[in-house]
């Protein structure tokens, strides 16, 4: 019983233990600009996410025909979304079986449908996340792939957008922190990391966020597209029992006043 009941608080703690590990390293906020009301944004969106990302990742829970809702025909989605033999009605899968994956990569890539809420926390929401976590790509030898990430330290996923950021060096460099005291001889050393970019890629650091910026921006879009939708029926049901209220408010004065 007792070996049993250590083996439970270990597997209830290790959610939080790889959470933990994550926090040391302070979210990036997503541009203020960027929404889920930007179509345009959505469409450049769905662009990256289908040229890069679908090569490991499906959306299994997201039909192609469902990106009509961000201003395309189904003509146009399928001469630039689709490249496969998949109907325009189909779900976003891709060909990859999970036995293959497992074989490959040793374990198979996780759906993308609904990371951008699977990541939310504390820290941030799961946009933030995924944010932060596709600009922090480095250089690593010690990995299998080459790569490694500084939110999420020994990930197996290599960076398959480093072609358009460039490629990323992890440097450790010591700051003076100050004391209370204001004193220079109180001051104390740390070490902080940082990312440092060694090599550009296609894109400068501002096109290659804003580029990111727009993909994490669809994938939180796939994690809920009626997001939007839910939010507008939200306020009219309000406003609706708004109005409701001052009617019924002013029906029981009527119905009471003869009482009084």
């Amino acid at each position: 019983m007792k070996l049993a009941g250590i083996l439970m608080i270990a597997l209830l703690a290790a959610p939080f233990a790889a959470t933990a590990s994550e926090e040391h390293v302070k979210l990036d906020r997503m541009p203020a600009d960027v929404n889920p009301n930007d179509v345009v944004s959505l469409q450049r969106g769905a662009q990256v996410f289908v040229n890069y990302c679908m090569g490991c990742h499906s959306a299994g829970y997201m039909r192609y025909n469902r990106l009509t809702d961000l201003g395309l025909t189904e003509q146009q989605i399928r001469d630039n979304l689709i490249f496969s033999s998949a109907k325009v009605g189909e779900l976003m899968t891709i060909a990859m079986s999970v036995k293959d994956a497992k074989e490959w990569f040793g374990a198979p890539p996780p759906d993308l449908s609904v990371i951008a809420r699977s990541r939310s926390s504390g820290a941030g929401t799961g946009a933030d996340w995924l944010y932060t976590y596709l600009r922090s790509f480095y250089r690593d030898s010690s990995r299998p792939s080459g790569w490694n990430n500084q939110l999420f330290p020994n990930v197996g996923m290599p960076h398959v957008l480093y072609g358009l950021q460039g490629e990323q060096a992890l440097k450790t460099e010591e700051v003076l922190i100050p004391s209370g005291s204001g004193k220079k001889e109180d001051a104390r050393k740390v070490e902080v990391t940082k990312l440092v970019l060694e090599k550009r890629g296609a894109m400068s650091p501002a096109e290659y966020d804003r580029m990111v910026a727009d993909l994490v921006n669809f994938l939180s879009y796939v994690a809920e597209p009626s997001r939007h939708f839910r939010q507008q029926l939200g306020i009219y049901v309000l406003m609706f029992l708004g109005v409701m209220f001052v009617l019924a408010y002013a029906l029981k004065k009527e119905f009471w006043k003869d009482v009084h």
